[in-house]
Parts: C-alpha cells; structure tokens; sequence
C-alpha cells in the first residue's frame, strides 16, 4: 500500500475504474444501480466514465486545466446532465503526478506549478458542465476572466466548496480520512462495496457536504453530517439498528428532490478510489473468484 504506483493501468483507466466503482456502491443520497435522480441515472455515469481515459492520459503534457476541459467537453458529447464535473477536477491534478512518484509527494508539485491559463480552462470547463447551485463569489467568479493560478482561485472557494478544499490543503481529506476509512475497512476483510460506503459515511460525517450546503443551506449539510455520525456508532454495517439507520439516512436524503444529495463527498470518495487503485489498496487484476462485492 506504499509503492507509489503499484498498477498496471494508465491514469486514464484508473480514472474511468474509480468512477464505475464510486457510482456502484449504494451510498445514501448518491445515484447508483436501481436508483436515480430525475436528471441523472446509473447510465449518464457509466456513460460519463466511458468518455473521459484519454485526457487524464496526456495530463503531464496538456496541464490539469486542459485535462479537465477535455474531460468535461467529453462528458458532455455523451450526457446531458453534469454528472462528474467534481470527479474530474479532482483526478486531473491525480493524473498529472509522474508514475514514479508517490501521489502524496507528487502532488504539491503539481498544484504549485498550476497557472492563470489553467484557471481560465476551468472556468471555461465549469461553464460548460453548468453545476447545480454554483452560485456567484466576489473575487475571482468563474464567470469572470481570472488573474490568478488555480491553486491560488481554488484556495479563495475552499471555505464553500469541498473539492476546492483539496487543492488548497494538498489533497488532506483524501489521503487523511477517506483513504484511512478505506483500508480500514478492507484490511478488516469487508467487501469493497461496503468498504466505499464506509469512506464515504466517513468523509461525510467529518465534513458537511458543500454541495448540500450551496443548495439547502448550512444548516442541512451539518445535519447529514450528523445523520452520517449516527449511523456509524449504530454500528453500521453489523448491527440492524445501523442498517435501518442508513436505509433512512438515504430516504431522508433523496427528500426534497435530490438536492441533498452529497455530491461533493461522493467525488472524494472517487478520487481516493484512484490513489487506492493506484497504490494497490484496491488491487489490480482481481484475483480470479475474489469477492469484490457485497451481496447483501
């Protein structure tokens, strides 16, 4: 779990695998097999997933601010909803690590070398994909032309939004909650599936979803957190009080439409499928009849 790239898979599938496995686990309030949105289903994200290899591939020569305008432009030829406008923000910078390093070690070279023209192909690529919610900031508005590197535009919305977040703190919710949560989990011999729910219930008890509190306010993000803490000292995913605590954690989410749902956890939680896939958390090839999913 510490080789820095273990894998035998470009950057580009490590991607596409982190999304297949991020939109196939049953999380609360998240789109998954069976369930959906009225603007996005499991198909929109399989087919997002499909489009979007070959940028991430050529990250290190096109920039991260390239690679998520391919990646969004691709999505968009092929769903008509923003499906994954958060997942590839955050890989791109993932991408763009050398092989031979490390992604903890890589990363703060790639942040820091980010530019105002890689500002600019994200604000172009955030007007593109038209997230829900978005909203308008006194300084350095996507709608506007931008004079800072995206590092820097990043860390002025990090206290809104949790995926800017990552870049101002180099990737710390990644590597330091939700890949701990991880392993956790599958060292304790839990399927993957579970284990993704376990990150995911992890990250979004530590952290309000920013998605949730750009669309329903502050206060309802804090409550899911709280929602989220509870199942887990219920004992989920063992005990049946856990269990039905979650099936209505999930209810109550998808209340109100979908706008609670935790959109900006479930893109974290894709982007450490990527460092875990990676660094062999998550091996690669699966061992011919392993259990890579729960039953339940």
């Amino acid at each position: 779990m510490t080789s820095t790239n273990v894998s035998p898979l470009s950057p580009g599938q490590l991607a596409q695998i982190a999304c297949l496995l991020e939109v196939s686990a049953r999380k609360p309030g998240n789109v998954y097999p069976g369930r959906g949105f009225a603007d996005a289903n499991f198909v929109d994200f399989l087919l997002s997933a499909s489009v979007i290899a070959a940028p991430f591939d050529r990250a290190r020569q096109i920039g991260v601010g390239g690679a998520v305008l391919e990646a969004v432009e691709a999505t968009c030829r092929v769903v008509a909803t923003n499906t994954n406008l958060g997942m590839i923000l955050l890989f791109a910078p993932l991408a763009a690590v050398p092989e031979e390093r490390g992604l903890r070690d890589g990363l703060p070279d790639v942040l820091n070398s980010t530019t105002v023209a890689d500002t600019r192909l994200v604000y172009q690529a955030i007007r593109r994909a038209r997230p829900g919610g978005l909203g308008s900031a006194p300084d350095q508005d996507v709608a506007d032309e931008p004079s800072v590197t995206l590092v820097e535009a990043m860390r002025l919305a990090a206290d809104r939004d949790l995926v800017a977040a990552q870049y101002a703190n180099a990737f710390a919710d990644m590597f330091d909650l939700a890949l701990p949560a991880l392993r956790a989990s599958l060292t304790a011999g839990r399927p993957l599936e579970t284990a993704i729910v376990a990150a995911y219930l992890t990250v979004l008890s530590h952290r309000p979803d920013s998605l949730i509190a750009r669309k329903r306010g502050r206060h309802e993000a804090l409550d899911a957190a709280r929602r989220a803490t509870v199942v887990l000292k219920a004992g989920w995913p063992d005990s049946k009080g856990g269990q039905s605590l979650c099936e209505a954690f999930d209810g109550w989410l998808r209340e109100e439409g979908h706008s609670r749902n935790p959109g900006a956890t479930a893109d974290l939680i894709a982007a450490a499928l990527f460092a875990a896939l990676r660094d062999g958390t998550i091996p690669l090839p699966r061992p011919v009849g392993a259990a890579a999913w729960s039953d339940e």
